[in-house]
C-alpha cells in the first residue's frame, strides 16, 4: 500500500474526466476550445485550469460558469477561486447568485476563515441595511464559528465577530466562548475581554440572572462573612434613612450608608475576570501542548505541489496527539484542516476514515466519497478500502459500483478485477463471477494476464464449484495460448495431484508437454524431468516406465552439461563465486540440490507446490547407482 513509509512520497493529482464541456467530435478552432481541450486531456494540469479560468473572464457568463463548475469538481479547496467566482456573479448576475456561490464555497471548504470573512463582508454590504440584515449577518457569523471556530488559527474570525457585535451581553458571551478554545492569539482575546469588562458596568455586560447571581456571591456573601465589620460601618457612617423591613433597594441604588455602587462594581468586575482567568490558564496549557505542532505547519492551504516529508510527519504526529487527547470535535476539525493541505495523499484519507469508523458510519462514507470521487479517483487502495467498507455493511450494490468506477478510471488493474470477482463470489452470485472470469480471460491485453486469470478461474472451478473437468479444460486452453508459461503447467500438475485416485497417465502427459515444448530452456526442462522422476518413484505402476524416464533424464542432463560448457562467460563468473555457493549451484545442475527452484528456473515460489518433492533427498546422479545397473547386467 502506498503509505508514507518510503524514501519519497508523491501525491496523486486528481484527474478524473472533465464534465460540463465536450469537444470530442468537434473541430477545435477557437481559443476557448483549445483551453478546454488542454484540461480535458489532462485534468491534473492545474496551470492549464488557471489559464482557462483567466480566459473565460472575457467570455459570456454561461461559459465562465461551466469552467468554474468543472474546476471545482477537481479542486474545491481553492478558496481564492470561490471568491473570484462570487465576484463575477455579483458583477454580472447580482447579489443573489453571488450568495449562492459563497454558500457552495463555504460548504466545500468550511474551514476557510478567509472565505467566511469575504462572505460576511459581501453580505453586510448587500443586505446589512435591510430590515433583518443584522440577524442575517449574525446568522452567518454563527455558521462560520460553528464550522471553523475551533480552528487554532480562527482568531481573525472571532475578532471580527466580537468587534461587529454591538450588544454587550452578546459580546460577553462571545468572549466566554473563545476563551475556552486553544487558539493562536488566546492571550490577545483575554486582554480584550478584560478591557471590555473594565469599560462597562457589570449590569450592562451580563444577563440579569447572571448579574444577580454574581452580586449575591460577591456582595451578600461578603456581608455574611463579615457581620461585625458591616455593623461597625453602620455605626461610624453618616446618618441615613433606614427603610422599613422587607424593603430593599434594587441593585446599584443602595441607600445612603451602604457600600457605594463603584466599590461594588469594582468587586464584581474583579470576580468576573477572576472566573475567566481560571479558564484562561487551562486554555493556555492546551495551547502550549499544540504550539510546536502549529509552528511546524508551513503550508496550511491546498496546493498541487508535494509536501515535504517533515510536513507530512508533523501532520501525522499532530493527528495522533489529538486522537490521544480524546476530544472528538477537535480531532475532526484537525482532520479537516489536514485534508486541505494533504488532499492528494491517500494515507491521510485512510487514516481519517479509519478514525471515523468508531464514531459515525455515514461520516466514514462521506470521507471515502470525497477522497475517491474528487481528490483521488485514480488511487486504487482508497477505493478498494471504500468498497470493502460498504461490503462489510451489506451495501453490495454500492461496493460493486465503486469497483466499477475505479475500473473505469484506471482500466486494466488486475487486483481491481479480482476484487470484483471476489465480491460476486461472496454474494453467492456464481454466474456473474464466472462471467467476469471469462471476460477478463478473453479481453486480457497480454497473454500473461490471461494466464493469470485462467489459473485463478481453474482454482475457483476446482475448489469452489467442484468441477474438475472444467478446471482442467480452462488450464489446457490457456496453455494453447501461452505455451511458455510454466505456471500454467504447474497449476495443471497441482490439479492432477489433487484428484483421487491420481491419474498417472494425465500427469505423465503434462510432464511430456513440458519436456517437448521449445519455449522452455534446458534448465527448466532438467528441473521438471527431476520432478517427473520423483513422481514416478511415488506413484508409477511400471518399473519399465521409471527406467525409461531415468534414461531420458540422464540424456537431458548431458545436453545441459554440454550447453554450459559452451558458455565460458558464465563459467568464469561462477568460478569467482565462493566455493560453498558454487558447489550448491553445481549440485543443483546435477539434480542434487533441487530445493531452490526459483534460482534455477525463475519460477514464482507461489506456484512451487513441488518444493516438497525437490527436498525429499531423491537424486539420480549419473556416476551413482541407477536402475539399469541392477536389472540389466552388462
Amino acid at each position: 500500500m502506498s503509505l508514507v513509509t518510503g524514501d519519497e512520497v508523491q501525491p496523486e493529482i486528481a484527474d478524473h474526466p472533465v464534465q460540463g464541456y465536450e469537444v470530442e467530435g468537434e473541430e477545435v478552432n477557437t481559443e476557448l476550445d483549445k483551453y478546454w481541450k488542454a484540461v480535458k486531456d489532462n485534468p491534473g494540469d492545474f496551470t492549464g485550469w488557471t489559464y482557462l479560468l483567466q480566459y473565460v473572464e472575457q467570455e459570456k457568463l454561461d461559459q465562465a460558469r461551466k469552467a468554474y463548475d468543472a474546476f471545482f469538481e477537481h479542486y474545491p479547496y481553492c478558496y481564492g477561486y470561490w471568491k473570484k467566482y462570487a465576484d463575477m456573479e455579483k458583477k454580472q448576475s447580482g447579489a443573489e447568485k453571488a450568495m449562492e456561490v459563497f454558500e457552495r464555497g463555504t460548504k466545500s471548504i468550511s474551514l476557510s476563515v478567509e472565505l467566511w470573512l469575504h462572505y460576511i463582508t459581501f453580505y453586510t454590504e448587500e443586505f446589512g441595511k435591510l430590515e433583518n440584515g443584522m440577524e442575517g449577518i449574525r446568522g452567518i457569523f454563527e455558521k462560520a464559528v460553528a464550522a471553523c471556530g475551533k480552528d487554532f488559527r480562527s482568531d481573525k474570525l472571532w475578532d471580527t465577530y466580537i468587534t461587529w457585535e454591538e450588544n454587550l451581553i452578546y459580546k460577553t458571551n462571545l468572549y466566554d466562548r473563545v476563551l475556552q478554545i486553544p487558539t493562536q492569539l488566546y492571550s490577545h482575546h483575554f486582554e480584550n475581554f478584560k478591557h471590555h469588562v473594565l469599560s462597562h458596568h457589570p449590569k450592562e455586560i451580563l444577563t440579569l440572572d447572571n448579574f444577580l447571581q454574581l452580586r449575591k456571591e460577591v456582595v451578600v456573601g461578603t456581608s455574611e462573612l463579615n457581620p461585625e465589620e458591616e455593623a461597625a460601618g453602620g455605626d461610624d457612617g453618616p446618618p441615613g434613612v433606614i427603610g422599613p423591613p422587607g424593603e430593599e433597594a434594587p441593585p446599584g441604588m443602595e441607600i445612603e450608608g451602604e457600600k457605594s455602587d463603584d466599590d461594588e462594581a469594582g468587586k464584581l468586575r474583579d470576580r468576573i475576570i477572576s472566573i475567566r482567568e481560571e479558564i484562561f490558564k487551562k486554555t493556555e496549557d492546551e495551547v502550549s501542548k499544540r504550539w510546536n505542532f502549529e509552528e511546524a505547519i508551513k503550508r496550511p492551504y491546498f496546493h498541487v505541489k508535494p509536501l515535504e516529508k517533515s510536513q507530512l510527519k508533523n501532520w501525522k504526529d499532530y493527528l495522533d496527539f489529538e486522537i490521544e487527547a480524546g476530544d472528538h470535535e477537535r480531532v475532526v476539525i484537525l482532520f479537516e484542516r489536514c485534508m486541505i493541505a494533504t488532499a492528494l495523499y491517500e494515507d491521510f484519507w485512510l487514516k481519517y476514515a479509519k478514525y471515523m469508523e468508531n464514531h459515525d458510519i455515514e461520516a466514514v462514507r462521506q470521507v471515502y466519497m470525497r477522497a475517491c470521487r474528487i481528490h483521488l479517483p485514480k488511487k486504487p487502495y482508497i477505493s478498494l478500502a471504500w468498497a470493502a467498507f460498504e461490503e462489510r455493511h451489506g451495501n453490495y450494490d454500492l461496493a460493486s459500483q465503486i469497483l466499477s468506477e475505479l475500473d473505469k478510471n484506471v482500466p486494466g488493474l488486475v487486483m481491481v478485477n479480482m476484487r470484483k470477482i471476489s465480491l460476486e463470489r461472496r454474494k453467492g452470485n456464481t454466474a456473474m463471477a464466472e462471467s467476469l472470469f471469462q471476460e477478463y480471460i478473453n479481453n486480457a491485453s497480454q497473454p500473461e494476464i490471461s494466464s493469470f486469470f485462467s489459473i485463478k478461474f481453474a482454482r475457483y472451478l476446482l475448489k469452489i464449484i467442484g468441477d474438475t473437468e472444467r478446471a482442467r479444460a480452462t488450464l489446457q486452453a490457456a496453455i494453447e495460448k501461452d505455451r511458455g508459461n510454466i505456471k500454467l503447467y504447474l497449476q495443471l500438475l497441482d490439479l492432477e495431484y489433487q484428484c483421487r485416485p491420481i491419474s498417472e497417465e494425465n500427469v505423465i502427459k503434462i510432464f511430456a508437454s513440458i519436456l517437448d515444448c521449445e519455449n522452455f530452456p534446458l534448465e527448466t526442462k532438467a528441473k521438471m524431468s527431476q520432478r517427473k522422476l520423483e513422481f514416478l518413484e511415488d506413484f508409477c505402476a511400471s518399473i519399465t516406465t521409471l527406467k525409461e524416464s531415468y534414461d531420458e533424464h540422464q540424456k537431458l542432463m548431458k545436453e545441459l552439461h554440454n550447453e554450459r560448457k559452451k558458455r565460458p562467460s558464465e563459467t568464469t563468473e561462477t568460478s569467482e563465486e565462493p566455493a560453498e555457493k558454487r558447489a550448491k549451484v553445481e549440485g543443483t545442475q546435477n539434480g542434487t540440490g533441487a530445493g531452490d527452484q526459483t534460482q534455477a528456473t525463475g519460477m514464482d515460489p507461489y506456484y512451487g507446490h513441488w518444493g516438497q518433492y525437490a527436498n525429499s533427498g531423491y537424486s539420480y546422479p549419473p556416476q551413482q547407482w541407477g536402475y539399469g545397473q541392477h536389472y540389466y547386467p552388462s
